[in-house]
């Protein structure tokens, strides 16, 4: 017969073992979608998204141990974008990372209040609707703008700076996206006081592109500054192809045209972007509202030159301009 004293010990034991069994169950698996507006075999779009993976690790999420990644690709396809967006939706997950204002766009519509969304490469987040404010969010979306509109101007002064010759500037721009008028907008604000006349030029797919590149090459414009656009990131490649073919000089939003054979760029660090966007996905892992989270802008901006191609296009680079430069590849 077993005593008292000992009975209570085993009893003990016994409800003891629910407790501790329930204790050592591991954490359940956190999911993050992640929706990029460029192609999948794009290696500056595996760079940044890299940094992003590597920033949450550092944060202590390892994917396949406590979280899980969902990576979709709409490579500039709005249809394949939206239908990605409800795909990762439907999966149920913890929270999204979207890429760009199609994507991010999409993952609003689909997601609504029920899966946070955190938004990089975004250019004007109040205009699209995705917040209410910058300092205040309000909604189930915050992230970190690309760049402010005020930026654009630097474009034009780089541009006159490095070819000063030029009287013409075509101006590429996507009209599906908000930030698309703004970013003119800044830059029409000091063409007069540079002495250049502007031809505004609007494109949506690679066959505007390139119908729009030839066309201006074969009238008046003799330079060229690219908006920031994921059409235009998605179709850098086809962009720096056609400025090389007609030989003017051309401006870009960032680092990605110019190592691809463009002339020049300023705009922020793309990458450091991503590895931020990491601490808010993590701060709203851990219970904190996107409503909460103000968006950030870039802390960084960054010149980059080809000295390839201006050699090519029988352009100086001053040495003003080169020792002010970030990065120069030569």
């Amino acid at each position: 017969m077993i005593g008292r004293r000992a009975f209570i010990t085993l009893l003990g034991a016994v409800t003891a073992q629910p407790l501790a069994a329930r204790a050592q169950q591991p954490e359940r698996t956190r999911r993050i979608g992640v929706l990029m507006s460029d192609a999948a075999d794009d290696p500056e779009a595996r760079v940044r998204i890299a940094a992003f993976a590597r920033s949450l690790q550092e944060l202590g999420w390892t994917d396949g141990v406590n979280m899980r990644i969902e990576y979709r690709w709409g490579a500039g396809d709005a249809d394949r974008i939206r239908s990605f967006a409800a795909e990762l939706v439907a999966l149920a997950q913890d929270v999204c990372l979207g890429s760009g204002t199609p994507a991010v766009a999409a993952l609003q519509v689909v997601a609504r209040a029920r899966v946070p969304v955190v938004f990089v490469t975004v250019v004007d987040p109040v205009g699209a609707g995705f917040v209410e404010s910058l300092a205040r969010p309000g909604r189930n979306t915050t992230g970190f703008m690309l760049r402010e509109f005020g930026v654009a101007t630097k474009w034009l002064e780089l541009l006159k700076e490095i070819a000063p010759g030029v009287k013409r500037a075509a101006i590429l721009r996507d009209p599906a996206i908000s930030a698309g008028g703004g970013q003119l907008g800044a830059i029409q604000a000091v063409a007069p006081s540079l002495g250049v006349e502007l031809s505004p030029i609007d494109v949506r797919d690679a066959g505007e592109i390139e119908r729009a590149i030839i066309a201006f090459a074969r009238g008046s414009a003799d330079s060229l500054i690219v908006t920031g656009s994921p059409s235009a990131e998605v179709h850098r490649e086809l962009i720096i192809t056609l400025v090389a073919r007609h030989q003017f000089p051309a401006v870009y939003p960032n680092r990605s045209f110019v190592i691809v054979g463009g002339l020049l760029s300023y705009g922020p660090d793309v990458s450091d972007q991503y590895r931020r966007a990491a601490g808010y996905v993590d701060r709203i892992l851990k219970g904190e509202k996107p409503a909460d989270l103000p968006v950030q802008a870039p802390t960084k901006y960054e010149l980059v030159i080809n000295l390839k191609t201006a050699k090519a296009l029988g352009l100086e680079v001053p040495p003003t301009l080169l020792a002010r430069a970030d990065e120069v590849i030569e």
